[in-house]
């Protein structure tokens, strides 16, 4: 998980040039013996002497992969590059510390003629950074180009390296890193060579706790709901915890403190067959030559209880979904009264409709009066109120409603009620507006 910092963090030494720059410093996995860092932040600052540049800051991303994130998505260097204008150059110990990608060095270049800022990469095999300024020529564009295309094809092959020797790992059942199975722990392997995993004291009884609710009846979102209100980290808050970091961490586009538990994350861990402490490799059990589960450490759950467990699970799962629309009529169109966040289509098991439903959960919040309705009656009644402003009875179309401004706003209901409540929606809890106005208001 990346390492954040609130705030921007200052350079140990004064600044010393007239150009303001910002110090860049990035490592894909950070361990307690790494002195990469450090490393990186001596070159930069041999950079910044050499060039006559004043550090005014840095920017660490530490335990982020080049690879996988542009620098427009890494958690402490986006906010920089979203505010050009505070400094004039920026500075990386090398090329790969930037970028490992040769799109990503395309966009970085550009953004940097964009925003008249200097892009400086230290090169410790040469004599001389690489500087490219806003208006460097071809050669200096060319030779970056090169550097990245040079750093992408070494990512790649330390990739294959790594992808053999996890096969290797699942060969042997141990454990080679990634999200720990929740349940779990890291542990020496008996062979005195590598890791295995041991149930981890802290969390096996909640396991235990879970398929007990499960087996009840209890719902996954009551379960959920249940492990929110004690406290209980998720796996990957866990996994932080027993790594020795921070939980919390980002997610679509937005920073947490700490992730809560759904359905869905639960449903993860009740599926996954390391609860009998097979090896797994995507989801499905890791055998040997002879067909047999190759096992990483001992079982929480027999063979027996996985089973009966998966047999619950699957008889909730089964009964009549709606069909599934590609994109649902009402998306940026409905939104819930209770948050003012958009509503969603959502299938509803044994029943041939959905439902459009608040997913303030979904984004991590909470919404004191989450609104739900169905959604055949929500299409309905916005469609005819739409034909109705505007005197047509042609299709209407989602890009039509989303083009004229139509919003429908729904309020939660009340329980109980009686059989009229099946007859058709409570347009009570309904408002329509298009183009922020009233439909009468836009009829001659």
């Amino acid at each position: 998980m990346p390492k954040r910092s609130p705030q921007p963090s200052q350079p140990n030494s004064a600044p010393t040039g007239s150009t303001r720059a910002l110090g860049v410093v990035r490592l894909s996995t950070l361990t307690e013996v790494t002195t990469s860092p450090g490393r990186q932040r001596a070159a930069i600052q041999r950079c910044a002497e050499r060039l006559d540049l004043a550090l005014i800051a840095e920017a660490a991303d530490l335990g982020v992969s080049a690879r996988r994130t542009s620098p427009f998505e890494r958690p402490s260097l986006s906010p920089w590059l979203q505010r050009p204008g505070e400094y004039d150059a920026i500075v990386w110990s090398h090329v790969d510390r930037a970028v490992r990608s040769v799109v990503h060095m395309s966009q970085l270049i550009e953004w940097g003629q964009k925003h008249a800022t200097t892009l400086v990469f230290g090169m410790p095999e040469e004599d001389q950074p690489l500087v490219v300024a806003p208006q460097a020529g071809g050669g200096a564009i060319r030779r970056c180009m090169d550097l990245a295309y040079a750093a992408e094809q070494e990512a790649r092959a330390i990739s294959a390296r790594l992808t053999s020797a996890h096969e290797a790992l699942r060969a042997t059942g141990r454990y080679g890193g990634g999200l720990v199975p929740f349940g779990y722990q890291k542990a020496p392997h008996p062979s005195g060579v590598g890791w295995c995993l041991a149930p981890d004291p802290e969390t096996t009884d909640i396991v235990r706790m879970i398929v007990e609710d499960v087996h009840s009846g209890l719902s996954l979102v009551a379960i959920a709901r249940k492990l929110e209100a004690a406290g209980i980290p998720v796996p990957r808050d866990r996994h932080a915890q027993l790594q020795g970091r921070p939980m919390g961490g980002r997610r679509h586009g937005r920073d947490f403190e700490r992730f809560r538990w759904r359905a869905s994350s639960l449903s993860k861990v009740l599926r996954t067959p390391a609860l009998m402490g097979h090896r797994v490799h995507r989801g499905k059990t890791v055998c040997d030559a002879e067909g047999s589960p190759v096992l990483i450490g001992p079982p929480l759950l027999t063979e027996q209880e996985f089973q009966a467990l998966q047999d619950v699970l699957d008889a909730r799962s089964n009964g009549i979904h709606p069909k599934r629309r590609e994109t649902s009529l009402l998306i940026g169109v409905a939104y819930c009264t209770g948050c003012s966040g958009r509503m969603y289509f959502a299938a509803r098991k044994a029943y041939a409709y959905g439902d459009y439903v608040c997913r303030a959960s979904a984004r991590g919040t909470t919404c004191p009066a989450p609104a739900a309705i169905r959604a055949d009656w929500l299409d309905d009644y916005t469609v005819g109120r739409y034909r109705e402003a505007f005197a047509t009875d042609g299709e209407v179309t989602r890009e039509q409603l989303l083009r004229d401004g139509v919003r429908v706003t729904v309020t939660k209901g009340r329980s109980g009620g009686g059989p009229d409540r099946l007859v058709g929606p409570d347009t009570s809890r309904l408002a329509l507006t298009i183009g922020g106005a009233l439909p009468d208001q836009l009829r001659p």
